[in-house]
């Protein structure tokens, strides 16, 4: 009859593979005893990280690829590296500097120029420099002996920590490996050819780059031809011409319907008289969130009439409420129907994460030869960089639906659309909601970025501070777009049911 103890044994000799009866010693030994158990494994220890990677425990292996390979690096400094090259280079620099202003010395003697000393004074600053670099070359090169054994010194540590890190690691895998066979275990060729090789690479690699500068140029400077840029340069522009011709009309009809949604948004804000739009803010934050932040809302809406910013706080708020609109109309839905649709997720993920990575001022350049400069053009810019948030949490709050309720819905009779509308969509709001107030934020956050093509606005202001280094201008108008912030942010997130 098997005991437990033999199936325990049984299954260390199936994960180790190599050497079972050393590791059922120590896994016993580790199992036993509470806490960290002090063990060491010599030959972990001597092969290092390329036996951590054979066991598939890289979250250790990487830090002592990285630990070992500077070690090496420094082992390879001192004992063959030439560390006081690069303050010799300097001082050949510096000579070729030298001989110019001596011929400069001797041509103002023979001419018995006012200018004889200011070279002297150079002549006998740069021999003084030459003489410092000298000093520092030849306290480099002292220092070899010191390097090569600080390089020791960090791999026999490095060493020593790889065995005793090595079988409690090992140890605790099996112990997922028990409830967990995908776990990696055993021993195969194919990850120890790509173990040893991948470390054997790095370290080769690393000291030849850092012991000897200069030996291998191409491990320096990446071997390409300029050519392949200019071509791909070319490709890209043909392509964009291509589908600007073809598509002039499409592009026109976004811009125009954005111009229409803009246009409105700036005659409330701008075009109404000032006490409408401020008594109508004021309300709307008092009933979102209450009293106090009413009265906040009314004093951040005085700081931006006193200092004259009302006119600009107010198209900024225009351009930013067609731009969340726009992609609240448009991220909701789309969360919704992706929601319960993972392989149409799938695809739409990776748009998304591309949108959110790619650097603002990176996208507005398709953008920008699309539709031009101008507001048109910042609405989708803030749409791009702003739009993705209410998609993912639309998607994460209907996920985030019971089944047990839509199932009791259901069992009721309950249609759809009622389902949609009185289950899903009440009890996904909190996250709806929050994917709505993220969407404001950080189009907001684009309001400067967006003045750079014609958004106006306060982030015009705080675009001509940083030109000018006018401090005060650029504090006053980001006070002023921070209100603003703070305004919409207690309207769309609120306090009050």
């Amino acid at each position: 009859m098997t005991t437990s103890a033999d199936q325990r044994n049984t299954d260390i000799a199936t994960f180790v593979e190599s050497n079972p009866g050393y590791y059922q010693k120590q896994f016993d030994y580790i199992g036993s005893r509470p806490g960290f158990s002090w063990t060491f494994n010599l030959i972990a220890a001597l092969l290092g990280p390329i036996w951590y990677g054979m066991r598939g425990l890289w979250n250790w292996g990487l830090p002592f690829v990285i630990l070992e390979t500077m070690a090496v690096i420094q082992l390879g400094r001192g004992l063959f590296g030439d560390l006081g090259a690069e303050a010799r280079q300097r001082i050949v620099d510096i000579q070729g500097t030298l001989e110019f202003r001596n011929a400069q010395l001797e041509a103002a003697i023979e001419k018995q120029s006012d200018k004889i000393e200011v070279f002297e004074r150079t002549i006998a600053s740069l021999e003084t420099a030459i003489a410092d670099i000298a000093q520092e070359a030849a306290i480099a090169d002292a220092s070899a002996t010191g390097v090569a054994l600080l390089g020791l010194g960090m791999l026999i540590a490095v060493k020593i920590i790889e065995g005793i890190v090595a079988n409690p690691a090992l140890e605790k895998r099996f112990s997922i490996w028990l409830s967990d066979r995908s776990i990696i275990s055993g021993l195969t060729t194919q990850r120890n050819i790509i173990t040893i090789l991948f470390v054997l690479i790095v370290f080769v690699v690393s000291t030849v780059h850092f012991a000897f500068p200069g030996l291998l140029q191409w491990l320096s400077t990446f071997p390409t031809d300029p050519q392949i840029r200019l071509s791909a340069i070319t490709g890209i522009e043909n392509a964009f011409s291509f589908v600007k011709s073809n598509g002039r009309y499409l592009f026109d009809s976004v811009s125009q319907g954005i111009r229409i949604v803009l246009d409105f948004l700036e005659i409330v804000f701008v075009g109404s008289p000032w006490p409408v739009v401020a008594c109508f803010i004021i309300l709307l934050t008092w009933l979102s969130a209450g009293l106090g932040a009413a009265i906040a809302a009314g004093c951040f809406l005085t700081y931006m009439g006193l200092f004259g910013f009302w006119e600009k706080a107010m198209t900024t708020l225009a351009l930013l409420g067609t731009a969340a609109m726009l992609s609240i109309c448009i991220g909701i839905p789309l969360g919704l129907f992706c929601a319960r649709r993972p392989k149409v997720y799938a695809v739409i993920r990776p748009i998304m994460d591309f949108m959110q990575t790619m650097p603002s001022f990176v996208f507005m350049i398709p953008v920008i030869a699309f539709f031009s400069v101008g507001k048109p053009a910042a609405v989708i810019t803030t749409m791009i960089f702003g739009g993705t948030p209410v998609v993912r949490l639309t998607v994460l709050g209907m996920r985030g639906v019971p089944e047990s309720v839509r199932e009791a819905a259901i069992a009721f009779g309950a249609s759809r659309w009622y389902i949609l509308t009185k289950v899903d969509l009440p009890l996904a709001a909190p996250s709806i909601l929050a994917g709505v107030n993220q969407t404001i934020m950080l189009s907001l956050a684009m309001v400067v970025v967006a003045s750079l093509i014609g958004a106006k606005g306060l982030g015009e202001d705080v675009l001509e501070a940083l030109q000018y280094s006018s401090v005060g201008q650029g504090i006053l108008a980001g006070f002023a777009i921070l209100f603003c912030a703070m305004i919409l942010n207690r309207v769309v997130q609120g306090t009050r049911d």
